[in-house]
Formats: structure tokens, C-alpha cells, sequence
């Protein structure tokens, strides 16, 4: 981070820079340390820049040029998202800043640091790559500026784009860059082509059109078409391309790459990360204290939510570390001063989706689904959480470990599949609240988010109070929920309230929805339709939004948590 660290290494120069708005903690759970590990492994000079002051033309000189090329990622957040709430108002807090302070990264990230990169190097090629990228490497709907954007490639005039986690595509991106070679056709990767190149390009049947930037512009249902083009390609083996036109030029994102291996993620996490804030962090990043002591066990998540990035990040294929590896992880992280015997978390978008199967990979090479669990359970998809039950079992066993807990929310739709592991979890991995996130309960909203029903929710927690009571544990589920998202009007939300009330329970916390770019959740709110096209109510303003809020909002009598129906429960 400094140049005087270069000079303790020994560098009189960098190979590659990589910028990040976040602050620089050097574990596998951020994706430029992962980044910047793996490159070092492969004998590059790696430095990291980490939340420049934008407002310093000369913020990305520090380091001195590069020999090579520049990643840049806004961080693990998309900015915007960082900086503002649903309610399009400024946040109290950035949990990725040092002691949580604000206004250390501009919004759009991605484009400032770019262009000041570029600026200051001329000619130096760069990447972009994180969240922000993925989740705008096409023409989306910007929620908190409220208007169509075009692909991040576009605004921040980088050479190339590499979206979802990046180890296969970054390591070919800069081979190539160290080489001079050009930067097209890479797997994971989009590219903006020039006038002349754009006339030349020859889609065959390799690549779908997605609607044109024009198009976006005149036919506010371009989105949605331009959605289901992208979740049909987003298969973990999928050969299928995209392209979209801006004028005379052609962006053109290739296919996904091939999800990691369990020995190729093992060897990711098992890189010499320091394992925390750079020591020039004296205070606390808020973010960091959350999962110090959690262990990432997991990529991807067959769920394909409506509302979620996942599905066109890291997609639905799930790929898992080996027990070894992850046991590895306890022994690093019990050797930490502040360690006290517990491990908060072994899991990922999910706790129970570990060790996830598919039987038979020729058909993910042809699915199309949005989702390996709705409307019902791939009959290729196979997840008893036996896997899981002997990693938990073998981690309890570590002479460190006092409690193993697992924080991850748990999916509904495969819980109830799992009987043997639900028990395990209730009878030892629950810090006294589990969480479930039903997201809504009134059938059509469900649908539209594509959750479970109801009635999966309502069994899940029988059952939760049930096995809690046989081990003669007071345990409570901590039901999370999302207002205003598209579909939801007064009547649909009222039956969430009307549950709320019954069960005289006030949540701990509250989510409005917010339309994150390139999600069917977006496409819906900015059309105000559903995926086959028919209208639906949208709730835009704060004012609008603001009735469903104070729903979840609302105190309500008795217990915070939600409680068990036996009576005794209530004294």
C-alpha cells in the first residue's frame, strides 16, 4: 500500500495496481485481497490503492505506473447501494470504511476511479471488475439516479469488464495485457468494440442480441427482455454470449466462465492472506468484525431470487470447499488474540447448501431455468445436508471450538428436505435465533420474488419450536421480510402485517426493497410489470413507500422475537 513497503520487497516498480473503494483487509472474503493474492502467487508485483481520494487528481500516483495494467472494483459493494438508502438518502454509516466513517468513495465508483487512473497513466490498460461491474456490465436502470445508465464499460472507458468472481478471467486478462495481446473473447469477460471492429463482429450462433441502447431508451420493456436474455444465459456451463448495440459500436459479454473447482477454491482460500485490516488501520472496520471469526465455506446459490445479484454474479451453481480446507480456517482463526472459542458462521448465501450437487452437467449445459428451486426443486439438483452434518460434527470436535454456529439465513424450500440436518442445526448451531427469511407471505408477492410459500414458513417454524422444545433449548426465529417490492400493494402487504400481529412480534430488522441493476426484481419496477407482462403495482416514492416501511416498523406488544404458539411461551 505504500512505497515504502515496495522498497522493503524489494520493487522499484509494480506490475499491477489494484484499486478498491473499500478499506484494504486482507482476506478471501474481499474480492481485490483475493485478487491480489492470487495474482502474487503467480509472481506478479502487486500493490493496492485502497478508497483514493477522488477528489486528488494525482490520488492514483502513490504507487508510481504500473508496468503491466490496472484492476479497479468499487468494492464489495456496489457504490451506490454504499452510500444510499432505499430512500435514496445519504447512510449513517459505511461499514467498509475505517470506525464506519462516510464519504470515502464517490458514487459510481467504478467510473471515478477509472477515468482518474486513466488519467493519470495514459495508455495504461484497465479492468474492471467486483459487484458494481458485474451488476452493470449492460444498459440497467439506476434506482437512486432513476434513469437507464448504459454498461459500466461505456461511462468509465475501460479496455475490458470481468463480472462474477473473476480468478479464471483475471489471470488471462493480465496474462494477456503483460503479452500485448488483444483482450477479446475471454470467458467471464465484456468488451466495447469501435466502429471498425463492431462491423466486422460476426454473432453466428454463438451470441444473442440483447436490445439496443436506443431501445432501452425509446420501449420501457427492453429491460425486461434484456433481464430473461441474461438470467438464460447465465448457466454455470453456458456457450451462449450476449452483444448490444450503441450506435455504431457493439459491447459484447461472453459467456460465463466454468465455476471453481473444490481443490481450484480450496487453493483461493488457503493463499498466505494476512487475515485482517492492513496494519495501518488503527480502528475498527465494521464490516471485517462481522466475519472475522465466520468461515466463507460456499460460491454461488441455486435460489435465483428475484431481488438478489447472485444470479447474474456468481450464478446458481454451487461450489463447495473441502472439509480439510475449511478446518484449516479454524485453526488460523483460533490463533487470533481475540479469539474465544466461537465460530459464527460456516456458509455462504445460505447455511444449508453446502456440498450442493448436480447429477448430471450436460442438462445445467442446457438449462435455461432463473432458478434451480422455483417454482419447484430441480429434479437434477441434489442437497441432503448429510455433508454438511459431518463438517459441522468434525469442526465440534476441534479441541478450539467451545460453539459453532451457523448465522447463514436458511433456505426454506430445502430445510424441510433435510430433516436430519435441521435437527443438528436446532440442537447445536443456533445462537438462540435462527433465521428465516420468507421475504413476504401473500402467494402472488412470493411468486414474483420466486420464494417459498407460506406455507413452508409457517411448517419451518413448527417444526424449529418443536425440536427446540425436545432438547430443552428456549430458542427463537427471527423471520426477516422486504416491503414494497413489486407486486406488493396494500393488500398484499396487509397479510404480512396481520401475522406480525398475531404473533405480537416486531422485527429486528427492517428492509424496503431496493432495485439493484440487472435483477427481474429491477425490471419489474422500472416497467411496472410482471415477467409475462402484466401490470402490477409499483410503490416509487418515499412517500409511496413509506406505509409499508412502518408496517415492519411498527412496535407491537409483547416479545421482539417471534414466539412459540404454546401459551406458556408468552409468561
Amino acid at each position: 500500500m505504500t512505497r515504502a513497503e515496495m522498497d522493503k520487497l524489494g520493487w522499484d516498480e509494480l506490475d499491477i495496481l489494484l484499486v478498491t473503494g473499500d478499506c484494504y483487509v486482507d482476506h478471501p472474503s474481499y474480492g481485490v485481497s483475493l485478487i491480489g493474492r492470487m495474482l502474487l502467487a503467480q509472481n506478479y508485483r502487486v500493490g493496492i490503492i485502497a478508497q483514493p481520494d477522488w477528489r486528488d487528481p494525482d490520488c492514483m500516483k502513490k504507487l508510481g505506473r504500473p508496468r503491466i495494467g490496472a484492476g479497479v472494483s468499487s468494492g464489495n459493494m456496489d457504490s451506490m447501494v454504499n452510500i444510499y438508502t432505499a430512500g435514496r438518502r445519504l447512510r449513517r454509516e459505511d461499514a467498509y470504511s475505517e470506525n464506519g466513517e462516510t464519504g470515502h468513495r464517490p458514487p459510481h465508483a467504478l467510473v471515478v476511479y477509472t477515468q482518474l487512473v486513466k488519467r493519470a497513466f495514459p495508455g495504461l490498460p484497465v479492468m474492471i471488475g467486483g459487484l458494481e461491474a458485474s451488476l452493470r456490465r449492460i444498459a440497467h436502470y439506476d434506482y437512486w439516479q432513476d434513469k437507464l445508465r448504459p454498461s459500466m464499460l461505456v461511462d468509465s472507458k475501460a479496455d475490458i469488464l470481468s463480472f462474477g468472481q473473476g480468478e479464471r478471467s483475471v489471470t488471462e486478462i493480465f496474462r494477456r495485457m503483460r503479452d500485448g495481446e488483444e483482450l477479446g473473447g475471454i470467458k467471464g469477460t465484456a468488451v466495447l468494440l469501435g466502429k471498425n471492429a463492431a462491423m466486422k463482429f460476426d454473432p453466428q450462433d454463438k451470441y444473442r442480441e440483447l436490445p439496443s441502447w436506443e431501445e432501452f431508451n425509446q420501449n420501457r420493456d427492453a429491460i425486461m427482455q434484456a433481464t430473461k436474455l441474461v438470467e438464460t444465459t447465465m448457466g454455470a456451463f453456458s456457450q451462449t454470449g450476449l452483444f448490444q448495440r450503441y450506435g455504431d459500436r457493439i459491447l459484447v459479454v461472453e459467456p460465463p466462465p466454468e465455476p471453481l473447482t473444490t481443490e481450484e477454491l480450496d487453493a483461493v482460500h488457503d493463499l498466505p492472506y494476512y487475515g485482517g485490516p492492513h496494519p495501518a488501520y488503527k480502528g475498527r472496520i465494521p464490516a471485517f468484525e462481522t466475519i472475522k471469526h465466520s468461515i466463507p465455506a460456499i460460491r454461488g446459490c441455486p435460489g435465483g431470487c428475484a431481488f438478489c445479484g447472485l444470479v447474474s454474479h456468481q450464478g446458481r451453481y454451487v461450489t463447495s470447499r473441502s472439509h480439510e480446507s475449511i478446518k484449516s480456517d479454524v485453526e488460523r482463526i483460533s490463533k487470533r488474540k481475540d479469539f474465544r472459542g466461537t465460530i459464527s458462521d460456516i456458509g455462504g448465501a445460505a447455511g444449508n447448501i453446502y456440498m450442493s450437487e448436480v447429477k448430471d452437467k450436460n442438462r445445467c449445459a442446457k438449462c435455461r431455468r432463473s432458478s434451480c428451486l422455483f417454482p419447484k426443486i430441480c429434479d437434477n439438483y441434489k442437497c441432503d445436508g448429510l455433508d454438511l452434518i459431518k463438517l459441522l460434527r468434525e469442526v465440534r470436535s476441534m479441541p478450539q471450538v467451545k460453539h459453532l454456529y451457523i448465522n447463514s439465513g436458511i433456505r426454506l424450500d430445502l430445510v424441510l428436505r433435510q430433516e436430519e440436518l435441521f435437527r443438528e442445526l436446532i440442537q447445536h448451531h443456533v445462537s438462540g435465533h435462527m433465521k428465516l427469511a420468507p421475504e413476504h407471505l401473500h402467494p402472488t408477492v412470493l411468486k414474483y420474488m420466486r420464494k417459498s410459500s407460506a406455507e413452508e414458513f409457517f411448517e419451518v417454524v413448527r417444526r424449529f419450536y418443536e425440536e427446540s422444545a425436545k432438547c430443552g433449548k428456549k430458542q427463537y426465529v427471527i423471520p426477516l421480510f422486504i416491503s414494497n417490492f413489486p407486486g406488493c400493494g396494500e393488500k398484499e402487504m396487509k397479510v404480512v402485517d396481520d401475522f406480525l400481529n398475531q404473533n405480537n412480534w416486531s422485527p429486528q430488522q427492517v428492509q424496503d426493497y431496493i432495485p439493484l441493476p440487472m435483477t427481474m426484481g429491477a425490471a419489474m419496477y422500472y416497467t411496472g410489470k410482471d415477467p409475462d407482462g402484466n401490470p402490477i403495482t409499483v410503490n416509487r416514492g418515499l412517500k409511496e413507500r413509506r406505509g409499508q416501511i412502518q408496517v415492519l416498523k411498527r412496535k407491537r406488544p409483547g416479545s421482539r422475537f417471534l414466539k412459540s404458539q404454546d401459551k406458556n411461551s408468552r409468561k
